[in-house]
């Protein structure tokens, strides 16, 4: 007599969706745009802007 484990039981597959995906919000639907950040302390976007300035800025 053999002592095999029983096999494990597999966790299920994801259903498919069959939704028009142009019915969803994406995520360059929303009013934020590229490259904006929250407001904030006006001393750190000044260190970001001097640490990202081009050497041929100075």
């Amino acid at each position: 007599m053999s002592s095999t484990p029983a096999p494990e039981p597999r966790a299920p597959k994801p259903a498919l969706v069959f939704d028009d995906p142009l019915d969803q919000q994406s995520a360059d639907d929303t009013d934020r745009g590229w490259g904006e950040r929250p407001a904030g302390d006006g001393a750190a976007d000044l260190k970001r802007f001097l640490d990202e300035k081009p050497p041929h800025h100075l």
